[in-house]
């Protein structure tokens, strides 16, 4: 059993990329915005009601043209990104309503659970996205010990699964397609978007495209302005820099 926990947790089984919470970065000098202002958001919404796909791979919450745009590459595997997510989420739209800063969260998949996650996670488009990525989250410690319960011959007959069924067959496996349902996607419509293989080579392919672009060799990562900010992996020493600059 510690051979199917370490795969959901740490190990990079499909891409081999980076390990949860390995940071050491540098760069990304947060700008000043005054304090106080606020840029009126579009005509009966708020800022953080406001969410697009980006050509990132990524959703964008908030005002496209913000002064900070901050971004964070995750994984839903990640315990570290749990962490940051459930710490920062009132925060970050408070931030964000104010239409200074608009926050995007990219997908950064380390493993087979991780990218079925990320498939579900935007299943039912950009304005779900956010809820439900936040839910899945939350659930995470739940997920790993169903899986866990299951033992290592029912998560290897899942990794074993043809390619087009395999997020499904992990899906099963820990319980997210009668997740999904209870947060209002449909049953066909989960397996539809689990077996998209399109999708997940396109996740896949951003994955690979942060990674020589940014060196990222842990997550969470945290970008300003497409600049990677130095030892900032959790919520508080970003959250600190953000309030410095006048959000």
């Amino acid at each position: 059993m510690k051979k199917s926990l370490a795969l959901l947790t740490a190990a990079c089984l499909a891409l081999g990329l980076a390990a949860c919470g390995d940071k050491d970065k540098t760069g990304g000098d947060v700008p000043k915005v005054a304090a106080g202002e606020t840029v009126p958001p579009p005509a009966g919404k708020t800022w953080s009601g406001v969410v697009v796909a980006t050509e990132k791979g990524g959703y964008l919450m908030g005002n496209p043209d913000a002064a900070i745009k901050v971004a964070e590459f995750g994984s839903y595997t990640c315990p570290h990104c749990a962490d940051f997510t459930q710490q920062s989420d009132e925060d970050v739209r408070k931030m964000v309503d104010t239409g200074k800063m608009s926050f995007e969260f990219r997908p950064f998949v380390r493993d087979p659970v991780d990218m079925t996650m990320a498939l579900i996670a935007g299943c039912n488009g950009a304005e779900t996205y956010f809820p439900l990525s936040h839910q899945l989250f939350a659930n995470q410690a739940a997920l790993f010990q169903t899986i866990q319960g299951k033992g290592d011959a029912a998560y290897s007959q899942a990794m074993n699964a043809a390619p087009k069924d395999r997020f499904i067959a992990l899906a099963e496996l820990g319980g997210l397609i009668d997740f999904a349902k209870q947060r209002g996607l449909t049953e066909d419509k989960v397996r539809q978007c689990l077996s998209d293989g399109k999708a997940a080579e396109t996740i896949a392919a951003h994955v690979q495209e942060a990674t020589a672009t940014y060196n990222i060799t842990g997550t969470p990562t945290l970008l300003i302005n497409d600049k990677v900010v130095e030892n900032a992996a959790t919520w508080d020493v970003l959250k600190a820099r953000l309030t410095e600059a006048g959000l």
